[in-house]
């Protein structure tokens, strides 16, 4: 069977998402119990919600870029990726900083200003590393369908959308036919099983239409698929897109293409994750890199491991330069 094939001409990876600035806060199971919320999910909240919960923490959270979409780019950055990223900011001290985080990390970007204040997430992380995130979108939410277009896509091997904007059905359509428009292959990652479960009428047909790499976790394939059994949520997330992945955690990831089942193996030893955030995001950025370098599926599903591995290390969704440096070894 045929390997999924990139245009072999381009190399520039977009990612489309919602630019947010990342709270990160280290708190006990209690807090969350506290509040009543499920888990591991992502709660949409105003920016009034948030203040409120950090006026709770234990210490000030500490603050880096973040967005799904954005920690895949600053993953592919960090590679040697050529990248784009493509969201909306408020013209203020978040948004500067975000964009300056952006520079740092070798990101190109498209960014387009709005009214509100710059997103952010409270993201709450207990202690068997599970986080937990209450998002207020602010400017990121003011996004508009008229603002999308094929030069934001402009030599894009593969646009990585994040399933965050399932929440803005014509904003999302827009990205997509343009980005499909471009010539480019279209990833998309479902996100949370939250967006999932609010969003499954539209989803199949996105997918159909649309989508060619479909990334998703036991939760969000549970959710879209209605089946616990991997073989099966496997099956299911392959029915519509060309090459679907099915994350697993720490038992690895499996990916099906063509007709053909791979199976990725777990990065690293044994050492118990101290933060899962952005461990799917850095697992799309190795994998999307590895694509469009060429890599067969394997190897970039091992690259794909070991930048989750690296990241579930420490807490927020950046990883270290010794964790580059490691990671380095495998390119």
């Amino acid at each position: 069977m045929a390997e999924f094939t990139i245009d072999k001409n381009r190399k520039t990876i977009v990612c489309v998402g919602s630019a947010l600035v990342d709270m990160l806060a280290m708190e006990p199971e209690a807090f969350i119990d506290r509040l009543g919320v499920e888990k591991g999910g992502m709660n949409l909240v105003d920016r009034g919600y948030i203040g409120k919960l950090i006026a709770q923490t234990s210490a000030a959270p500490s603050l880096v870029s973040g967005g799904s979409a954005c920690n895949t780019a600053v993953g592919v950055g960090n590679l040697g990726g050529t990248i784009r990223f493509v969201g909306k900011l408020g013209e203020d001290e978040l948004g500067e900083f975000f964009t300056q985080d952006l520079n740092r990390n070798h990101v190109q970007s498209v960014i387009f200003y709005g009214k509100n204040p710059t997103g952010c997430v409270l993201s709450v992380i207990t202690p068997d590393a599970q986080r937990s995130m209450f998002t207020y979108l602010g400017a990121a939410s003011e996004m508009r369908p008229d603002e999308i277009h094929m030069d934001c896509f402009k030599d894009a091997a593969i646009v990585h959308v994040e399933g965050y904007l399932l929440f803005n059905q014509s904003l999302m359509a827009a990205v997509l036919s343009s980005a499909k428009n471009a010539g480019a292959r279209i990833s998309l990652d479902l996100a949370s099983f939250n967006v999932v479960e609010e969003s499954k009428d539209i989803l199949d047909e996105i997918i159909r239409e649309y989508v060619d790499i479909l990334i998703a976790n036991e939760d969000e394939a549970r959710a879209y698929s209605g089946h616990s059994d991997e073989d099966e949520a496997l099956e299911a997330l392959a029915r519509h897109a060309e090459l679907a992945v099915l994350k697993i955690g720490p038992r690895g990831s499996r990916v099906a293409v063509n007709g053909r089942r791979i199976a990725i193996a777990p990065h690293g030893n044994d050492d118990a994750p101290v933060d899962t955030t952005g461990a799917g995001d850095l697992w799309a950025a190795g994998f999307l890199f590895g694509l469009v370098n060429g890599y067969s599926l394997e190897h970039s599903g091992r690259l794909a491991s070991a930048c989750g591995y690296e990241v579930c290390q420490v807490v927020g969704a950046k990883i270290p330069e010794q964790g580059w440096a490691r990671i380095g070894k495998l390119l």
